[in-house]
């Protein structure tokens, strides 16, 4: 009689990493214990395990986010490595999926290999959520009959850079919610409360102060023309996303001269140095030459200009130049980097040196985000005071001068 599948349950869990850095996340396993144990593999020292309490819309079909391919490939990895066979394992995970389209997807991809397809030539034909990157690693896996630790390779990239991802959209997100408040206030104020006192100073039979009188013809013409402004303002946003999409000269000067801003611009930076060393760490130890690992690297790199940089690297590394003195004439690498990297070649440990980089240059990216979210908090209330102050002052100017006339 064939054994009855363990049923998955969904935990959630708080814990500190080597670091001692607080983390959180959630995970499909049969116990607590289990989570715990896994959680100790990975370095992680769990402080809270609990399960997860039902959430809504989850059934539906929804999108597929990197995320939910992130987490499939970790259960996997975990399923792999607890010697379960790998149609068992498709069948195990897709059981604890709530996510109806992304149970499908783990449905067709078992049935495909079930039919003779190799595990990575299934992958490859869903390029939508598994890149070039994810199936040739799953194909050395195959290839050398170690697939449950590439699979768990792959879990902890896809995890790292998923977060480095958040902290960017985090860090991207927080200015533009500033403007944003501040558009919305301004334009409140304008059309609510700067008439009302309009009304009040037609009566007065006197000429307004500048300051005043250059608010309320701001307040008119915002009145007047909001609908101008706004077609616009959704006209140009319309064209620059059609050309962005459409142009890759014009993607690729985006992708300088976000380079290029004040604080923004550091913590891309800093990402993309990660997420070059992350890539790198991760495909040199699951056994790809360096100069074909160049090439992965150059297809995850996220900005033009890093990903010029990565080709340049691998034809300088190609041509028998050490990676240390090729990442160095690229002129694009912090000194720190390249030194990590130079200690790595000289030791024989480049794919650990390489970790170090990304693990280094990802909390700096998160240290930053932190700091910048503290930084922004005051800005707001400042940018909000001085628009709501201006305004009032604006306002009462005429009031204070009648006052003083009388």
């Amino acid at each position: 009689m064939a054994a009855k599948p363990t049923k998955l349950v969904t935990f959630v869990w708080q814990g500190k990493d080597k670091a001692g850095k607080k983390t959180k996340g959630e995970m499909q396993s049969s116990s607590i214990a289990l989570v715990k144990a896994e959680l100790r593999k990975q370095g992680i020292i769990a402080t809270k395990v609990a399960k997860k309490g039902p959430s809504l819309g989850l059934g539906g079909g929804g999108k597929i986010k990197p995320m939910d391919i992130a987490l499939f490939t970790r259960q996997m990895a975990t399923m792999m490595k607890a010697g379960v066979p790998l149609l068992q394992a498709f069948d195990i995970t897709a059981g604890g999926i709530e996510k109806e389209s992304m149970r499908d997807l783990v449905g067709k991809i078992k049935n495909e290999v079930a039919s003779g397809s190799t595990f990575a030539d299934s992958l490859r034909k869903h390029p939508d959520y598994f890149d070039d990157l994810y199936c040739s690693l799953v194909a050395s896996g195959e290839q050398s009959g170690a697939l449950e630790t590439l699979l768990d390779r792959i879990a902890t990239y896809k995890e790292k850079t998923e977060a480095l991802k958040a902290k960017i959209k985090k860090a991207m997100n927080y200015p533009i919610a500033v403007v944003c408040i501040a558009i919305v206030v301004t334009v409140i104020l304008l059309v609510k409360v700067v008439p009302q006192f309009e009304e009040v100073f037609q009566g007065f039979g006197a000429e307004l102060p500048a300051f005043t009188q250059v608010v309320i013809n701001i307040s008119e013409a915002v009145q007047d023309y909001w609908h101008i402004v706004l077609g616009v303002l959704v006209i140009a946003g319309f064209l620059i996303k059609r050309t962005l999409k459409s142009s890759k000269a014009a993607r690729d000067g985006l992708d300088r001269l976000v380079l290029k801003l004040p604080v923004i611009g550091e913590i891309l930076d800093k990402s993309a140095v990660a997420r070059f060393g992350r890539t790198l760490a991760t495909t040199f130890a699951a056994g790809v030459p360096l100069v074909d690992a160049l090439d992965s690297v150059a297809g995850a790199a996220g900005n033009v200009v890093y990903a010029n940089a990565a080709k340049k690297i691998k034809e300088d590394v190609s041509t028998g130049q050490q990676l240390q003195f090729a990442m160095k004439s690229s002129g694009i690498f912090p000194a720190m980097a390249v030194q990590m990297v130079s200690i790595g070649e000289e030791s024989g440990s480049l794919d650990e040196m390489l970790e170090k980089v990304a693990n280094f240059y990802e909390n700096e990216v998160d240290n930053m985000v932190d700091g910048l979210t503290s930084l922004m908090e005051p800005i707001i209330m400042s940018v909000l005071g001085v628009l709501v102050g201006g305004l009032i002052i604006a306002m009462y100017l005429p009031i204070f001068q009648l006052g003083s006339v009388v």
